[in-house]
This record gives C-alpha cells, sequence and structure tokens, in this order.
C-alpha cells in the first residue's frame, strides 16, 4: 500500500514537472534541472502569494491632465491594460510598438469599447526593443516631438524563448528585457529630468519578474552560448532589470535628480508571455490559477503614479507593494558592476549625460 502511494505521488510530481515547465524544451543537465525545479518553485510561491494578497493587489486612478507617459509593448497583454489605465487618468500616451498600425487598432479598438475612446491621447510610433539601431531611431522620434515625459515604463518583454542572437549579436533575453531598456533610459533622461520636479518626480517603471530572486549574471559567458537554458537566460535578464534600477536611482537621489526608479514582479499573469512553456498544454490551469491581465497591470500602474512612493525610489513592488528581491539588490558593488557592464556592452558613455 506505501509503495503505491509512493508511486502515484511521484507520478503527480512528474505530471507537475512536465506541465509547469518554463518551456517546452527539457533539462539536458543536471545543473538545468535544479533550475527547472527552482523556477516551477519561485512560480509556486508567486502564485499563492498573488493569491493571499488579493486584496492589497489595488491601485487609486487619479486625474493627471497634462502628463505623458512612455510604454513598450502596450497593445497587448497587460500592457494593455496599462494604457487603459493611463487614459483614465487623462495622461497622453506614448507606445513604443512593432507594428504602429496594427497596435493602434487593437488598442483603440479595446479603449472604444470600454468607452474611453474619445478621451485618449495616444501616440503609436516604431520600436524593436531588442535593436539597439530600432531603439536610437524611437527615441529620436520622441525627442523631437515631445520636451518632457514625466512616466517611463520599460513593459515589453520576452520569457524563455529559444536560443537567438540579435542582428547586433546579443542573446534575445538579455537585449529585449534588459539592453533595450537600458539605452531608452539613458537617451530619454533629459525629457524625464525636464518632467521631474521636487515635489513630483519623473518615474522610470522597469517590469522584471519574481524569478530575479533566482537569477545569476553570467558575465564570462552573458549571452550563454556555451550552455544554454531558457529559464536561465530569463531569470538573468529580469535579475539585470533589478541592478539598474537600484543602481540608476541611487545615483538620482546622490545628484539630487527629480527623477526615481522602481522595480516590480506584477503577478504570475495568464497571457502569451507564457506561449513558450509548458503551461500550454494545459491552458485551463493557467485561467484557474494565474492573475489575469488587468490584475497583473494594477502594480505597475502603482509604481507608476501612486503618491505615497513620491520620493521613494529604489524599492521592488508586488502586488502594490514593498516586497523582497535578490540578495545583490542591496549590494552596490554588484550593481555598478552590471550597470558598468551594460555600459561598456552599449558602447554608452555618459549614461547620467552630465555637465562637462
Amino acid at each position: 500500500m506505501a509503495l503505491v502511494f509512493v508511486g502515484v505521488v511521484l507520478a503527480i510530481g512528474v505530471l507537475i514537472f512536465f506541465f509547469m515547465k518554463s518551456s517546452k524544451e527539457m533539462p539536458k543537465n543536471m545543473s538545468q534541472f535544479v533550475t527547472e525545479l527552482k523556477m516551477q518553485y519561485i512560480g509556486f510561491v508567486g502564485i499563492v502569494e498573488d493569491i493571499l494578497l488579493r486584496g492589497a493587489n489595488k491601485v487609486t486612478l487619479y486625474k493627471q491632465p497634462g502628463k505623458i507617459a512612455l510604454i513598450t509593448g502596450g497593445n497587448r497583454g497587460i500592457g494593455l491594460r496599462i494604457v487603459k489605465k493611463l487614459v483614465e487618468c487623462d495622461i497622453e500616451v506614448i507606445l513604443g510598438v512593432r507594428n504602429p498600425a496594427e497596435a493602434k487598432k487593437a488598442v483603440e479598438k479595446y479603449l472604444e469599447h470600454s468607452k474611453l475612446g474619445s478621451v485618449a491621447k495616444l501616440h503609436f510610433e516604431q520600436l524593436d526593443i531588442g535593436s539597439m539601431k530600432s531603439v536610437r531611431a524611437f527615441a529620436g522620434k520622441v525627442q523631437s516631438k515631445f520636451d518632457k515625459i514625466h512616466i517611463l515604463i520599460n513593459n515589453a518583454g520576452v520569457m524563455c524563448v529559444p536560443f537567438k542572437l540579435t542582428e547586433e549579436g546579443f542573446e534575445s533575453h538579455m537585449a529585449i528585457n534588459h539592453y533595450g531598456h537600458f539605452l531608452l533610459t539613458h537617451l530619454l533622461l533629459p525629457q524625464l529630468r525636464a518632467a521631474g520636479t521636487r515635489d513630483c518626480h519623473a518615474r522610470i517603471v522597469n517590469v522584471s519578474s519574481c524569478v530575479n530572486k533566482i537569477g545569476e549574471m553570467n558575465y564570462s559567458d552573458i549571452n550563454m552560448t556555451k550552455d544554454y537554458y531558457p529559464a536561465e537566460a530569463y531569470n538573468q535578464s529580469k535579475l539585470a532589470q533589478i541592478l539598474f534600477t537600484k543602481h540608476i536611482n541611487l545615483q538620482f537621489e546622490m545628484d539630487e535628480e527629480p527623477i526615481q526608479s522602481q522595480s516590480l514582479h506584477p503577478g504570475v499573469v495568464n497571457t502569451d508571455l507564457f506561449e513558450h512553456s509548458s503551461t500550454t498544454y494545459v491552458p485551463w490551469v493557467r485561467q484557474l490559477l494565474f492573475k489575469n491581465p488587468e490584475q497583473g497591470s494594477r502594480t505597475v500602474v502603482y509604481a507608476a503614479i501612486a503618491p505615497e512612493l513620491e520620493g521613494k525610489g529604489g524599492s521592488y513592488l508586488s502586488n502594490c507593494r514593498v516586497a523582497s528581491c535578490h540578495r545583490f539588490w542591496k549590494n552596490s558593488v554588484q550593481c555598478d558592476k552590471l550597470f558598468q557592464f551594460t555600459c561598456d556592452t552599449l558602447g554608452i558613455k555618459d549614461f547620467f549625460h552630465k555637465a562637462k
């Protein structure tokens, strides 16, 4: 009887492992297997926290006419719901998207359905966030049209995709989730600086993930060409976002700049971000246990507009509250190492545009 029980438990464990894998790819060695176990554990904890803290996951919307927000990837998933909430606040929104024409149709249709289409102030510009050339072109267009940007939401991202190098030779997770947003933030700092005041800081919001807690920066092989596993690449890029957020906020505080940065985990959200995971085999599990996109958008908007966060940059948020993250988050040496590494990789000489 005991053996039967053990067999049933093992069988259930194997099924859970297989159907909840971060990617459809199977681990090829013990290191990857351990990473996958950690990924599933941190995901399970995230789901439990989302359920237990559902009551805390709230954001109060209020009118902010005259403000301008820029979001990457705002035409689907949580991005679409973020845009809706910003429009409800009477905020003008710039969307950096791959296909502006298609994005315009999707967003306007959604807002019309929500009866917000007539009041929306939207601008659609072409952006491939994984291409540094595209980021520079996009930033140039924005700079030519807008003197100020009050809120920058670095939202676009990919998760656990197959190995691919961009045209510039960067692994796709790092290029899309970190490098592109790092460069965009650098290029738009003059607009953010012009928008911020002592009483109302401009805000940079980096949408990370709870998996930052198990991420490791592989500086010796940042593109992971020697031993690629999607989850490890994803975790690394999400940790990079956390360290980047903390470092620039420390510098803003030292320089007494009217800008603050926040990073966050939106929750375990049922969007097409999971299209490469094994959860696609059991979509009902995601519908049952994961947050929906609207719920996932709340912490992002909270980071962008909540008055109670004014002057409290550098924090990591989850379910609209300050939460714990990677052990390196409080390590200024590690934050600076990632920052300098990224500047060198992208050829950025003066990230903060300091006067000579």
